[in-house]
Order: structure tokens, then C-alpha cells, then sequence
């Protein structure tokens, strides 16, 4: 720049040309510096028609206006608006701190654009194209707003500070050389991060970012189904919630909002893995209408996130697994139909407190949900739903949960235990339906009272027996321990005897099951 002109008088240096001499000027004066022509198809900043010099200007000369521009003209406040500009060269302003307020609307970067370390109070880039936004350890006191640009390689903003918002809805990024299109791992953000209806067209990595309010992914596509994970984001905390769900497509559809009747939506897909281990999510992690597409070997991993609120009420995966291993919630918020199948859902050790089913969702399914849990036998899944279901009243059910674990348990058993646990199922159902034992009972006894009543009896010693009463010697017989004073008194031969010795081991089966049964069910209170 040519010496004795510019910042100090305010005047343009003789070597501007006069595309940024306005540019200057309007800079001094606040403006907006729009060089857009009017028609469409020619200012669409990611079309292929050509622009000029008559709206190019260079990098080289913005950085200056930027990090040591000319005074505002008096009772102006100086500011970068430009709309429909080109910018040439590399805009390289790394480690600088940029005062003045920078708006870029439908702007062409020709190379990318260089911000590490640099300080701003509020940056927007809005529908503008940009080869690549390089911003680790950015910091900014306000927004930095990125709506509608598109970066084909990529964005980085590691370690990043963003005071306020930051706003990447309707962006279009794709992968870097590293695979990723958006490295954010370590930022902070103050308030929220809107990524709504985003293009992510690799890894979205967000490691251990910090999110002051909520994190909006609705309607976004990750799509990285090549490699292990499209959205990648262990230990991330938001103070509120993230939302995976639809957003509304339109002049009418709001961003943050339910969409209103009558809107057309588009959900949110995820083409790839999630992981999401170790997250604080303060409020809610809302799935609703998700649709995740994994191969065999990618996951939806949620292991040891802790939420309030878990509403996973998304498309049952065809392929992959869900890991909810540690994770920690209060309320889960789910649908029959969400859950993937038996082998692909893993829940040892999820906690949940409050069971909130989103239309229906029989004990039967609920049953089905954890055993598909586990290939083998855990009592964990149960005895949480068991205990869930008894805090809420549900007692019946509790122990239908209960008695579905033993069932499961049966199967991993050697043969004896299995024959012995059959045995207390068709008895008791292991202690969970204790009224199963007093019917055996009637009906042995009735039989027994009938088939002994035609037995032959002689006594073992004459004058020395009481009057023989059918029904109290099948009853004797049935009682184990408890003498009724009619078994020790009558001889009984062949197919007589075997039947009593058949009763006397039923009694004993029945009693043994009912101790175990009430052993059990003392136990669990």
C-alpha cells in the first residue's frame, strides 16, 4: 500500500482499484458495498458463471480494512458488508483481532480463508462460497453465523471460542483430506449451535465441545457411510438438549420451532456411526423420526451418556447395533418400533427410572426389548424393568418380568437344573404365582381321594389303626413333615404303592417349590 495514505487521513491508497475504493469507502461509512447485478443465476456465488473484476476485490486489501482500516466517517461506526463480492487471493487472518463488524452476503472466496487465533466481535458469512474455513482457537464475543455457505473442504474450528451463537443451518460442507468436514473438537460455543437442514459430507467431530444452551441438528444429512462414524462427539456437554429430529422446509418453516401443520419436513438422517459416549446432556437427547443407516460394523453408541430425558423414537435401524451400556436416564421416551432386534442392543447396565411409551407397547414387546438385549442370559435388563415397573404401580407386571428372567436363566442351565426349574414353573412359575401350588394340591387331592378309595388296605397291625379315610390318606401322603395319622396304619401292594410313593414325591416337589418361591419373593422385599 502506497505510504502516507489510508488510515491516518482516511483517504484510499492510490493502488486500490475502484471496486475496493468503494469497498473503502462504504467500510468508513457502515454500508452494505453490494455489487450483486440483480439476476439470479449469475450472483449465485456456487454457480459456474464467471465474475469479473468489475466485483472482484482482493484479500489482501480486506485484511488491511479489517486489522487497520481508516477511521468511520464522523457519527458512523466503520463495518464490512459486502454482498455479491469476489474475493481474490487467500483471506488470511490468523492471530489478528478484528474490531469492525464483518457481514459477507453471497460471496465467492477464490481461496480459503484463514482465521487461527484470530478475535472477532461478530463474523456472518451468509450464502457464501468457500473453499475452506481454516479457524482453530478462533475466539468471537458474539455470533460467528455461517447459514447456507458451502466449504467443499471442509471447516475447522477446533478449539474455538464462539461467545454466543454459532449458525451452520443449511450449510454445505464436505470432507477434508483427513475425512472430516467439520473439525469442532474442544470448542465452546455460549448459546446455542443451529446446524438445521446441514450437509455434512464426512466426519462430524465435536469431541468434548462445550454447548451453552442447545445443540440443533434437525434436518441435517451426516453422510459418511464409508468409514466408522459420521458424527463423532464423545464427552460432549450441552447445558440443554440436542435434537436429531425434523425440521421444517420453507418460507413458512422457523428455525427452532415445531414445525406447523401443513409444513413439508425433512427428518434428520445419519448416514454412518454415532457416537455420543460420556455426553451431559442437561434437558433431553431427542431422536424423534431419526433415521440412522449403519452397516454391520458402525453403532449408534450412547455408553454412559447421562440426560433427564432419552426419547428414542426414531426408524428402527435395519443394520448396526445401538450401545446405551452405563448410560444414565431419567425418563425414556420410546416406541415399539425403535428398537432394534435381538444381537444388535446392548443395554448392560442402562438405567432408567420412568418408562414413557409413545403409543403401544405390550408387556409382551417390552419383554421382547430385553431379551433382545443380551445373546446371553444378564438378569441386569430385567431387574430394572422389574424394578421400574413396580415404582409405577405396575406390581402384576413386575412379576411377569421377574418370572421371564428365571425362564431365561432356565436356558443357560445344565440339564438337571433345567429339569428342576421346569418343575418350579409348572408348579409356582418359580414363586411368582403362589396360588399355582394350593391347585396341584386340590387336584392331587381329589384325585387321591378317589383312586385310594377303591385301594385295597389291610392293616399292619390288627386293632391297632385308626377308621381308614380316603381323603386324609392322599392328604397324609401329600403333607410332607405334617402326620395326619393314617399313612403309618395301612399296607398297600403293588400299583397301590407305587401311587403313594408318587405322592409323597409330589408333596415334596410341591413343598420345596413353594419354600423357594417364598424365599424369593421375602427377598425382594
Amino acid at each position: 500500500m502506497t505510504e502516507g495514505a489510508g488510515p491516518r487521513t482516511g483517504e484510499p491508497p492510490d493502488d486500490l482499484t475502484a471496486v475496493e475504493a468503494g469497498m473503502w469507502q462504504a467500510f468508513r461509512n457502515g454500508s452494505v458495498y453490494d455489487l450483486s447485478s440483480g439476476d439470479g443465476v449469475v450472483d449465485d456465488p456456487h454457480g459456474g458463471h464467471p465474475w469479473g473484476p468489475e466485483r472482484t476485490v482482493r484479500a489482501r486489501v480486506v485484511c488491511w480494512l479489517l486489522l487497520d482500516g481508516p477511521p468511520p466517517l464522523a457519527g458512523r461506526v466503520s463495518s464490512l458488508k459486502l454482498v455479491g463480492v469476489r474475493i481474490s487471493g487467500v483471506l488470511d487472518l490468523a492471530g489478528g483481532t478484528v474490531a469492525p463488524y464483518v457481514e459477507m452476503r453471497d460471496c465467492r472466496f477464490e481461496r480459503d480463508v484463514l482465521l487461527p487465533e484470530a478475535r472477532f466481535t461478530t463474523m456472518r458469512l451468509v450464502d457464501c462460497s468457500v473453499p475452506r474455513l481454516e479457524a482453530a482457537r478462533l475466539q468471537t464475543e458474539g455470533d460467528l453465523h455461517l447459514p447456507r455457505c458451502r466449504f467443499p473442504g471442509g471447516i475447522r474450528l477446533t478449539d474455538a471460542q464462539i461467545g454466543t451463537d454459532l449458525l451452520l443451518n443449511q450449510a454445505i460442507v464436505h470432507r477434508d483430506r483427513s475425512g472430516r468436514s467439520i473439525a469442532a473438537d474442544g470448542m465452546t460455543v455460549g448459546q446455542d449451535l443451529q446446524a438445521e437442514l446441514l450437509e455434512s459430507h464426512g466426519e462430524l467431530s465435536l469431541r468434548t465441545a462445550q454447548i451453552g444452551v442447545s445443540l440443533s441438528l434437525r434436518g441435517a444429512l451426516l453422510d459418511n457411510p464409508s468409514a466408522r462414524l459420521a458424527l463423532n462427539a464423545p464427552q460432549l456437554t450441552v447445558e440443554r438438549s440436542l435434537y436429531l429430529t425434523p425440521a421444517g422446509v420453507g418460507a413458512q418453516a422457523r428455525s427452532g420451532m415445531t414445525p406447523a401443520r401443513g409444513t413439508r419436513i425433512q427428518r434428520f438422517e445419519c448416514r454412518g456411526g454415532v457416537r455420543l459416549d460420556d455426553g451431559r446432556f442437561g434437558d433431553a437427547v431427542d431422536f424423534e423420526r431419526a433415521r440412522f443407516t449403519l452397516t454391520d460394523d458402525q453403532e449408534l453408541s450412547l455408553r454412559r451418556v447421562q440426560t433427564p430425558e432419552l426419547r428414542f423414537l426414531g426408524e428402527r435401524p435395519a443394520r448396526g447395533r445401538v450401545t446405551l451400556s452405563g448410560a444414565r436416564v431419567v425418563n425414556l421416551v420410546d416406541r415399539a418400533d425403535s428398537w432394534p432386534g435381538p444381537g444388535r442392543l446392548h443395554m448392560g447396565g442402562f438405567a432408567y427410572e420412568t418408562l414413557v411409551p409413545r403409543g403401544p407397547f405390550s408387556l409382551a414387546e417390552r419383554l421382547e426389548w430385553v431379551a433382545a438385549a443380551s445373546a446371553e442370559y444378564t438378569p441386569e435388563p430385567y431387574e430394572r424393568l422389574a424394578a421400574v415397573l413396580r415404582a409405577g404401580g405396575e406390581d402384576e407386571d413386575a412379576r411377569e418380568v421377574l418370572l421371564a428372567k428365571q425362564r431365561r436363566r432356565r436356558e443357560s442351565l445344565p440339564v438337571a437344573a433345567k429339569l428342576w426349574g421346569y418343575a418350579q414353573d409348572w408348579t409356582v412359575a418359580y414363586g411368582y404365582r403362589p396360588g399355582r401350588a394350593a391347585v396341584w394340591m386340590a387336584v392331587l387331592w381329589a384325585g387321591g381321594s378317589l383312586a385310594f378309595a377303591h385301594a385295597h388296605h389291610p392293616p399292619i397291625k390288627d386293632g391297632e389303626h385308626p377308621t381308614w379315610n380316603p381323603a386324609l390318606f392322599a392328604l397324609d401322603l401329600l403333607l410332607p413333615v405334617i402326620d395326619l395319622g393314617q399313612v403309618g396304619f395301612w399296607q398297600l401292594r403293588g400299583g397301590w404303592q407305587w401311587l403313594a410313593a408318587a405322592f409323597i414325591l409330589l408333596g415334596w416337589i410341591l413343598a420345596t417349590t413353594v419354600a423357594a418361591g417364598a424365599t424369593r419373593t421375602l427377598r425382594r422385599l
